[in-house]
């Protein structure tokens, strides 16, 4: 058995995870082609490097099938259910920062709050007999954020990508995503509400609550978080 470390398998997530566990003293490496998820850990024994998709190790870990992965906060608290049950963060890693906003056209001048977004969205139902849609993949986590708000008349519409085109392409009156740098949002002539967001998400390095090491690998997780300075 090993312990089994969990990180995105390509792209500027993996580099700065491998950047991020090199400067701790354990070196990461893919092996093999670009089309290979496999990978090697150097500087410390009893640990297998799995290289998987971001979205894909929040379930990992749920599942116990991993007992440590590096991913985005947002994708841990909208795919996991009481995810505070199932995993424990153990590092935020100081990259992969974004915000998970509530998007509204910019021509809409009299909405910047949560609560001219309720007005907006009784106006909009009263004049065209249906509730405002907001396209989003992060149902969980904005319904409950409207909900804390007092936001109630609107509807969820599934959006898996090019969410910022959807208001230009009448299939949503509003949005909600993830932006780092609000640009994508600007050029669809979109502006945020002046409000704190969803959610404040950056990579972080989470522990599986529900796999269950052997005293063994016990022994290399205790190791390898010392390293890490996570204990």
């Amino acid at each position: 058995m090993s312990v089994k470390l969990g990180v995105p398998s390509k792209g500027r997530l993996m580099d700065k995870t491998f950047d991020w566990f090199g400067a701790r003293g354990v070196g990461l490496r893919r092996v093999g082609s670009e089309r290979e998820y496999a990978g090697a850990v150097e500087g410390i024994d009893g640990v297998e490097l799995v290289l998987l998709s971001a979205g894909e190790i929040p379930r990992e870990l749920a599942a116990g099938r991993i007992h440590l992965g590096v991913t985005g906060t947002d994708l841990v608290q909208e795919k996991l259910v009481q995810w505070d049950q199932k995993v424990e963060p153990l590092a935020e890693l100081g990259f992969g920062h974004a915000d998970l906003i509530i998007g509204v056209p910019a021509c809409w001048v009299d909405v910047d709050t949560l609560d001219d977004l309720d007005g907006a969205a009784a106006a909009f139902r009263a004049r065209h007999g249906f509730p405002m849609r907001i396209a989003t993949k992060y149902h969980r986590l904005v319904r409950a954020y409207l909900h804390r708000a007092g936001v109630a008349d609107y509807r969820l519409v599934d959006s898996q990508g090019a969410t910022e085109g959807t208001v230009k392409n009448l299939t949503a009156e509003a949005i909600a995503d993830i932006t780092s740098t609000g640009e994508t949002l600007r050029a669809n002539h979109l502006k945020v509400l002046s409000e704190e967001p969803v959610l404040r998400s950056q990579a972080t390095l989470f522990r599986s609550r529900i796999a269950q090491p052997d005293a063994a690998d016990w022994n290399a997780l205790r190791e390898l978080c010392e390293r890490l300075g996570t204990e």
